[in-house]
Order: C-alpha cells, then structure tokens, then sequence
C-alpha cells in the first residue's frame, strides 16, 4: 500500500482535545483521520448527521409564515407555474 502524507490547519485547543479522546480509545490521531476517511467512502459521504441546531429567528419566522398559509383554508394557491408567475407580476 502507498502513503502519502496530509497537512491539516486547527485550533491547537481542538487539536489537543480530539488527541486525549483517541488515547483513551487506544487510537492516535492518524489511526482515528484513517478510520473516518475509510467511513466516509465505505457510506459514500460523511459518517454522521450534518446539521443545525436551531433555526435563527428569520428561519422561525418564515417557517410559522408558511404554517399560517398552508392551514388557511381560504388562502390563495396556484395549480401552475404560470399562475404563480402572473400573481407575482414575474
């Protein structure tokens, strides 16, 4: 098998932190970059759930909006793109 090297760019302190969790796993830091890397294309992308915690206050809002308008039995819906397009004057 051939190596090759890879230089990575971190906060010192995170570095520092993710190294004391691996020695307790019995792993070192390239040991535990190889093994989320063979991860990664064993499941063809990242190994784990990518996401936000919490929406901020203009996601919030925008997503009652839209509850607000789907519930409405009286709102105004469109069939077409067309519609919808002349209703905005696009």
């Amino acid at each position: 098998m051939a190596t090759t090297n890879l230089n990575i760019r971190m906060d010192k302190g995170v570095k520092e932190q993710a190294e004391a969790i691996f020695a307790e796993l019995g792993l070192n830091m390239t040991t535990a970059i190889n093994v989320f890397l063979h991860t990664t294309i064993r499941e063809h992308g990242i190994p784990f759930p990518l996401k936000l915690d919490e929406p901020n206050e203009t996601t919030v809002a925008a997503i009652e909006e839209g509850r607000r308008l789907a519930a409405d039995p009286h709102g105004k819906g469109y069939t077409t793109m067309e519609d919808l397009r002349a209703a905005l004057e696009v």
